[in-house]
């Protein structure tokens, strides 16, 4: 009976943003979700057939307002319930690309929404509530290699 009550767990994908400062530290950006308020990363739901790199990029920019290419090949996923209209969950799994920043603009889909920070790596990985998600930013932190 248990198992029939069970949601099948829905796909997203979301943008791992970063950047690298003058001296060649690495920089996570955070917001805040827009309904309670914790720090997570740019993420949505599927776009018709656009690939998961593509729609993590098109999250990026239109939560945070950032430009960037976002890598093919995804960090991992990691695992959250998605609290719907009338606060039932959903369980996700949320495929995490790479998107190095490279720019940004001044007026996008959710600006002033969220609140923006660009964190140290193990700064952020304090900062999200997901353990799964805080793996991958110190797995990405420690694979990072600065640009020549």
């Amino acid at each position: 009976m248990q198992l029939m009550l069970r949601r099948p767990q829905r796909r997203q994908y979301a943008a791992l943003c970063y950047r690298e400062t003058s001296v060649g530290e690495l920089e996570i950006l955070l917001l805040t979700s827009r309904d309670t308020g914790r720090w997570v990363i740019p993420k949505g739901w599927p776009m018709g057939s656009k690939a998961g790199h593509e729609v993590a990029r098109q999250e990026a920019l239109e939560e945070a307002g950032v430009t960037g290419e976002a890598g093919a090949v995804p960090l991992g996923i990691y695992s959250y319930q998605k609290r719907m209209q009338d606060d039932f969950c959903v369980p996700c799994g949320v495929e995490v690309f790479p998107m190095r920043v490279t720019g940004c603009v001044d007026s996008f889909k959710e600006k002033g929404k969220r609140q923006l920070d660009w964190v140290s790596p193990s700064t952020a990985a304090a900062r999200v509530a997901e353990p799964e998600l805080r793996d991958l930013i110190l797995r990405f932190a420690t694979s990072f290699s600065p640009s020549a």
